[in-house]
């Protein structure tokens, strides 16, 4: 039997939109940035899976000059709690300094635990009147909602204040000030209440693969991206990782033909349609569903590197919201002519 050999790079996806920046989103940016007087700290929520791709410079730009505490969600569906992660995690802690950073998964009490101590001695250190104010902040679909929603039950004992979904836009207003600490006499402080914000996307995204991450972690909805391609993204990457095609070993050999995979994933599943034809955009959503879920192993779609901080806000120099707009017309023109060219090749006799 030949050895299997994953596919060393992904095919260009010329087609691909590059842009998911909606009205509520920058309703919700400019509302965040009159409220910035009031607040005492700024959680900004990033995906573990994907920590370079999830950050936003927006927020750099808009929400300059508080407090800020790095939180990545999510760990969970990212990490195997083994020595790499730890010191992928310290190189993390390094890239936000003097900011610091914390790694959470909304489901652990210790994890939940840590980010309240880190609330409560911030509030201990500048007292209030009216209690301490936190910002969350972060992309879409990010794990905010869960968040506030952990904290809040570890913290005051009640029931979930903030709605959430598996898919981007739950979120579509800034709520009001939610209880996550009550106050304490012994310290002297008033409580703390945690603002809940809808998840800010990036103006343009200069790099399809980007797209693709933020996609497959659920950034964007699923509308937006063909499933069977992002099924094809996802089967790469797991495809690049030790033991990765013994995953779905229960549906196919290992094998970089996406196509075959969905194929045997369908017959599997019993997801067919007329006449048993496999159903490959069903397919490829479920298995997509699977991952998210951690189903299909644990691992990052972003390399972590020491400098990777710094390469990536090379990349995102200059990228103003005009050109932003600039970059995604010539993405679309590139995208027509993409198609112009290939509706020529097939009417070729």
């Amino acid at each position: 039997m030949a050895t299997f050999l994953p596919r060393s790079t992904f095919p260009s996806q010329l087609s691909l939109p590059r842009s998911y920046f909606l009205g509520h989103h920058a309703a919700g940016l400019s509302k965040m940035k009159t409220m910035l007087s009031s607040i005492d700290l700024i959680i900004e929520c990033r995906d573990y899976r994907v920590p370079l791709t999830s950050r936003n410079p927006l927020f750099e730009q808009s929400l300059a000059g508080r407090e800020r505490l790095v939180i990545y969600t999510k760990r969970d569906l990212g990490s195997k709690d083994r020595p790499s992660d730890r010191k992928r995690e310290e190189i993390i802690r390094n890239w936000h300094l003097p900011h610091p950073t914390l790694f959470t998964d909304h489901k652990s009490k210790k994890d939940i635990k840590s980010v309240l101590n880190f609330a409560k001695d911030h509030a201990a250190s500048r007292y209030s009147l009216l209690g301490s104010r936190i910002l969350v902040v972060g992309m879409p679909n990010v794990g905010k909602s869960s968040l506030l929603n952990a904290l809040r039950m570890a913290g005051v004992h009640k029931a979930k204040a903030a709605y959430t979904g598996a898919q981007p836009g739950v979120t579509r207003k800034i709520a009001s000030g939610v209880k996550i600490v009550e106050k304490d006499e012994e310290k002297g402080t008033e409580g703390v209440y945690l603002v809940d914000t809808p998840g800010v996307f990036v103006p343009f995204v200069p790099d399809a693969e980007a797209m693709m991450k933020l996609a497959l972690v659920g950034s964007v909805k699923d509308t937006i991206i063909a499933p069977v391609t992002l099924c094809d993204y996802l089967l790469f990457h797991i495809n690049k990782q030790q033991g990765g095609p013994t995953w779905y070993r229960e549906y196919c050999e290992p094998t970089n033909d996406v196509a075959l995979f969905l194929e045997a994933v369908s017959r599997k599943t019993g997801r067919l349609g007329k006449g048993g034809v496999p159903d490959l955009d069903a397919s490829a959503l479920w298995i997509i569903q699977r991952w998210r879920q951690g189903h299909l192993g644990t691992f990052l779609l972003d390399e972590v590197e020491e400098d990777g901080l710094e390469k990536k806000m090379r990349e995102e120099v200059g990228l103003s919201l005009s050109q932003a707009r600039k970059q995604a017309k010539d993405a679309q023109r590139a995208r027509g002519k993409a198609r112009q060219a290939e509706v020529a090749r097939v009417e070729q006799p």
